[in-house]
């Protein structure tokens, strides 16, 4: 359709230039034939251009700028993911500080209470044991003081023997150290 009209214009040219003097296309020797075949080239080379060379291309482009358009956008995401991780992060960071603190706290409430329960237990023991020494000191004593009123009643009734120059039966001996063991007790 495109080329029919251009052959009109064409002819109509070369008619209204035939009437009259010898026209611009005669003058520089143009023939219309060869015009519409490099309009027909230059047609077909258009088309050829468009299809193989300039459609890709804006398809290559658009596609880039998709690309391009879902690269920003995926950044976006990420600086957004970035900020709401560090956000979280810094979160637990401060949750496990404040753990370890109360960790700590309790440790070293833990291990004062552990340290005065040993200290009350050792305190206990060495009472303890200081009370069984007084008491061992106590049962020595008297084990003590029974010994020598024994040994004392034994000399009191040997110098009685003696003071009185007789020997003393087993019975006067046995009454002397029962009268002596009373009367040191009572000391």
């Amino acid at each position: 359709m495109l080329t029919s009209l251009f052959l009109a214009t064409v002819e109509a040219h070369a008619a209204v230039a035939g009437a009259s003097e010898p026209g611009l296309v005669e003058k520089f020797g143009l023939d219309w034939h060869y015009i519409l075949f490099q309009g027909i080239s230059f047609l077909i080379l258009f088309a050829v251009l468009y299809k193989f060379g300039i459609k890709p291309t804006i398809a290559a482009m658009e596609e880039r700028q998709n690309k391009i358009e879902s690269g920003l956008k995926y950044a976006n995401d990420m600086k957004a993911q970035l900020a709401t991780s560090q956000q979280e992060t810094a979160t637990l960071i401060k949750n496990a500080q404040l753990e370890a603190n109360k960790i700590i706290e309790e440790s070293r409430k833990t291990a004062k209470d552990f340290a005065d329960k040993i200290q009350k237990e050792a305190s206990e023991r060495a009472n303890d044991q200081f009370a069984k020494a007084q008491q061992a000191i106590e049962l020595e004593q008297k084990k003590m003081l029974a010994d020598a009123r024994t040994e004392i009643a034994r000399l009191v009734v040997a110098t009685t023997e003696r003071v009185l120059a007789k020997k003393l039966t087993e019975t006067d001996r046995a009454s002397y150290n029962e009268t002596a063991a009373k009367e040191l007790t009572n000391v």
